[in-house]
């Protein structure tokens, strides 16, 4: 019961720290932008997201007519549940020692390349049709990189629980130790994420709004829980591999430097083209990957 409890007690913290993190994006851009923000709704727009939480929730769901109701509904869900699962290989956010978590990550991530095209397949539009399939090359194509690139910190610390970066950057950060490793990783979580400046699944000039052009009220809430859940957990995934972690005195203030890249990229950076966009997972990142990973693996090999 009490397990139940943190478990429970965990994803509430996680989403009200979502609600806060769209409140935080939304002021950033607009003073980017040399506006103001959300400004109305409590204190200087502190209860914004709830109040957009409330307006989702509790309008109509619509079904379209020639939709697949069942992947339809479901495809939203799973997302969320796959965002929100994610969490509990974090060594802040576990009850109990988890040895494979880098790997149970893996899994996560993959994973939601499915929900993905459900959501796109099932909404039985020509633009919901495209940017699933969008999002689907281009999750695919960024994984590779993302799964080489952290593979090059698991050689140094050797083991695949992610509490063990803790304890083996103590001395000194990965970030300052494999600067351009932490750069790729950042750029494929910005892919993965389906960020600016790579979203080209939800590419409103091109495809009205992507894969959830037919998704309305508490469906649309629930993929955009999940969008954000995912940006904060590649944020603090960020910080636990290559910054020392969350616990250090820094770590907090890393982990909101880290979101504030998030937000800043999005705020500055136009849109690529779709063709450069696979040019560079697969001419730039893939060969620098694997070229990083035979050399710290020979490296590491001469130094034992």
């Amino acid at each position: 019961m009490l397990t139940f409890v943190l478990i429970l007690l965990n994803i509430i913290c996680v989403l009200v720290g979502v609600a806060f993190f769209t409140l935080f994006e939304r002021k950033l851009l607009g003073y980017i932008q040399l506006r103001k923000g959300p400004n109305k709704v409590g204190l200087a727009g502190l209860f914004q997201p709830f109040a957009d939480a409330i307006k989702l929730f509790s309008k109509e769901h619509v079904n379209p007519s020639l939709s697949n109701y069942v992947p339809f509904v479901v495809s939203p869900v799973i997302s969320m549940f796959l965002a929100l699962a994610v969490w509990s290989c974090l060594p802040i956010f576990n009850m109990t020692t988890f040895s494979l978590s880098i790997l149970f990550f893996l899994c996560c991530v993959r994973m939601s390349v499915y929900a993905l095209m459900a959501s796109g397949w099932s909404s039985n539009s020509k633009y919901s049709l495209f940017g699933a399939l969008r999002a689907v090359a281009q999750t695919i194509s960024y994984e590779v990189s993302l799964a080489l690139t952290l593979l090059i910190p698991v050689l140094l610390v050797g083991d695949y629980d992610i509490a063990s970066f803790i304890i083996h950057q103590r001395g000194c950060w990965f970030i300052f130790v494999i600067p351009l490793v932490a750069m790729v990783w950042f750029v494929s979580c910005l892919a993965e994420t389906n960020r600016t400046p790579f979203d080209f699944a939800e590419a409103e000039s091109e495809l009205v709004s992507g894969f959830n052009t037919e998704y309305r009220s508490g469906g649309f809430a629930i993929i955009m829980l999940a969008e954000y859940t995912s940006i904060l957990f590649m944020s603090m995934l960020f910080v636990v591999i290559f910054i020392g972690g969350i616990t250090t005195i820094l770590g907090p203030f890393s982990f909101i430097g880290v979101a504030f890249l998030f937000v800043w990229v999005r705020g500055t950076l136009p849109r690529f083209r779709y063709d450069k966009l696979m040019y560079l997972a697969w001419k730039s990142f893939l060969p620098f990957s694997l070229v990083y990973l035979i050399f710290m693996a020979g490296v590491l090999t001469l130094a034992s």
